[in-house]
């Protein structure tokens, strides 16, 4: 487990961090964590007019699994692309702040947004093969991005990819079939295997369980935690189960705040914020 940076009252580490929108900053002591992949730091995000997400500061921890929770329309998704860059690819929406990778600045404009996009991997609430055989869609980000000089090591990281994702001995034999023709459990994996073959850094996963049976969740579930040993996982989830079951640090959302985080058992088990308290119990959301 990640070391916490110790919070001292009135001598933060980061005096960014004391206080987000009035929330309590007790309930933001562990939202820093030594020697993180990624740092985010007084974080907005605008749709237009409208305020998305507010001055928010929060590290993603190396080899962890922190888990994004809250209402619908919440920001948690809002903010799970600014990551990526996903947020780009919305006309009217503009983020400010600073992110790092490894102490890049991701929004820095001389910086390859495809590069950004290939070192932090997205996986999304609803599986999206491409329409293209099992192979190809491992092999063509590969090929993209230059990953692979030769068809031996193409051939070598989709058989690596697929294993990762336990999906190898199922369709071994069937790899020039569609993408498409899997079922959704496996397509989802399959989704997972297609964004680790670009070696990322970190993995965001946005509800990546929500269209799945309880048996394929389950798989997905058991993938995350194995995955946390070559990568950060940030996962986006409306299930309060799946979040204890799967994340080492919680990170509770409301209104487009980041109302409390914290290692995850001490979330669920004695939460600082009275938000967090009622979201967890049943109150509203």
């Amino acid at each position: 487990m990640m070391p916490m940076t110790e919070f001292v009252p009135g001598n933060t580490p980061d005096p960014s961090i004391a206080e987000v929108g009035g929330v309590d900053s007790k309930a933001l002591e562990a939202a820093l964590v030594d020697d993180p992949c990624m740092k985010c730091r007084d974080v907005n995000v605008y749709y237009a007019d409208f305020h998305a997400i507010h001055s928010l500061n929060l590290d993603i921890a190396k080899n962890q699994v922190v888990a994004f929770i809250g209402p619908s329309g919440c920001g948690k998704s809002t903010f799970l692309r600014c990551l990526n860059r996903m947020n780009d690819t919305i006309d009217i929406c503009r983020v400010t702040g600073d992110i790092t990778l490894h102490g890049e600045d991701i929004y820095d404009p001389k910086i390859d947004v495809v590069s950004v996009r290939r070192r932090v991997g997205m996986v999304f609430q609803k599986p999206n093969p491409f329409p293209k055989s099992i192979y190809d869609n491992i092999a063509y980000g590969l090929r993209i991005h230059g990953l692979a000089s030769t068809r031996h090591e193409v051939e070598e990281t989709v058989e690596m990819s697929l294993r990762r994702v336990g999906l190898w001995d199922e369709v071994k034999d069937r790899l020039d079939m569609s993408g498409t023709s899997l079922s959704g459990g496996q397509q989802q994996r399959l989704c997972i295997a297609r964004a680790i073959s670009v070696n990322p850094e970190v993995v965001l996963m946005d509800e990546p369980c929500s269209a799945l049976d309880p048996i394929a969740t389950g798989i997905i579930e058991e993938l995350i935690r194995e995955l946390t040993e070559l990568y950060s996982i940030v996962v986006v989830t409306h299930s309060l189960q799946q979040a204890a079951r799967i994340s080492d640090r919680t990170a509770f959302f409301h209104l487009g705040k980041m109302i409390e985080v914290g290692q995850t058992e001490k979330i669920f088990t004695k939460p600082r914020h009275k938000l967090t308290e009622e979201y967890l119990t049943g109150r509203f959301g």
